[in-house]
């Protein structure tokens, strides 16, 4: 460290400047890219609901439809039968009045008229039932006219709440827009609070920089290799960052949910232990030690989250051992919760 100070008064290097703007430049595009990950994913579950909604607005109305055709299908049968019952009622009125001019024409026989007459009674008695049987037939088909008419007042209501729903879904989607784009904007104010005070209180040191919108550290500063136990010298990086984020938290209101998350990454080379079977299982270990350790520095463990991610999220792809060094890091990312 002496020695780097000793050369940075012999000359000028002009290169941490161009890396502090690159470096601004590129947590300035993942931010942008954040923000709108962040809205898709909030309008994208607002869309689901809606779509949920209005698919069961659907199938109401379907199940509405169905019904409707079913008793104009009704009505129609009923009507069949009506206009049947009526041609059998045609066709016994006319075989009644030829009964009744076979009768007149019959006179001069008494017994021929006896049964004229008893054949006119039961033609009179088969009227009336027929006529009986349309006046059923008429009230049926004014209670299903009654019915149909109730049944499109439902389908108006039906369809009049669904654009209802449909303005409200509208207007629902705009503020929640609006609301989620402040909590961002307001959460990014903080968060790039947070990467500044965590530069001033750590340095600038090569094996604890900033990579988009999260906070990296090599493992080799807080673990052996191979290991999830916080080593000793550890502990000042860690409290220096345990002391930022308690400063933080009580700047941050309390309407807005956020969480340090903390993600332990690995190499690609395997590990089978009996205490860690795979890399996850190391990654984890570790995410979990340095999240027990800021807790017991007073950071609320609501607002801490510990994620594991193996070997399986590399930033470099090499094989050499400065990529799996570079490889094996902690990450702490300031998010919403």
């Amino acid at each position: 460290m002496a020695s780097t100070v000793a050369r940075s008064r012999r000359g000028i290097n002009v290169w941490p400047g161009y890396v502090d703007a690159l470096a601004t430049l590129l947590l300035s595009v993942v931010f942008l890219l954040t923000v709108f990950v962040v809205g898709q994913f909030f309008v994208s579950q607002e869309l689901t609901g809606r779509d949920a909604t209005l698919a069961r607005l659907n199938r109401q109305l379907a199940d509405l439809t169905d019904l409707l055709a079913l008793e104009r299908s009704k009505k129609q049968g009923t009507e069949s039968e009506l206009q049947s019952l009526r041609s059998t009622l045609a066709a016994v009125q006319a075989e009644r009045d030829q009964a009744k001019t076979q009768a007149e024409a019959a006179t001069v026989s008494q017994g021929a008229t006896g049964v004229l007459d008893k054949q006119l009674e039961a033609e009179r008695g088969a009227t009336k039932r027929a006529l009986t049987q349309v006046d059923l037939l008429n009230e049926q088909i004014a209670a299903m006219r009654r019915q149909l008419a109730a049944l499109e007042d439902a389908l108006a209501a039906s369809e009049t709440r669904d654009r209802e729903s449909q303005a409200r879904i509208a207007e629902l989607g705009s503020r929640l827009n609006v609301a989620l784009a402040q909590k961002v904007q307001e959460l990014a104010r903080y968060r790039s609070d947070f990467f500044g005070r965590l530069r001033q209180i750590l340095g600038s040191r090569s094996d604890i920089r900033v990579v988009g919108d999260r906070f990296v550290l090599q493992s080799e500063v807080l673990f052996p290799g191979g290991s999830a136990t916080l080593k000793p010298e550890a502990a000042p990086e860690l409290d220096r960052i345990a002391s930022a984020v308690s400063d933080l938290a009580k700047q941050i209101p309390a309407d807005l949910s956020w969480v340090l998350r903390v993600d332990g990454h690995t190499d690609a080379r395997p590990i089978a232990t009996t205490q860690f079977p795979s890399n996850w299982a190391l990654s984890a270990a570790r995410a979990i030690a340095v999240v027990q350790y800021l807790a017991s520095k007073g950071i609320p463990p609501q607002n801490l989250l510990a994620g594991a991610f193996g070997e399986f999220q590399p930033i470099d792809q090499g094989t050499t051992d400065d990529a799996y060094a570079r490889n094996r890091r902690i990450e702490l990312k300031l998010t919403e919760r």
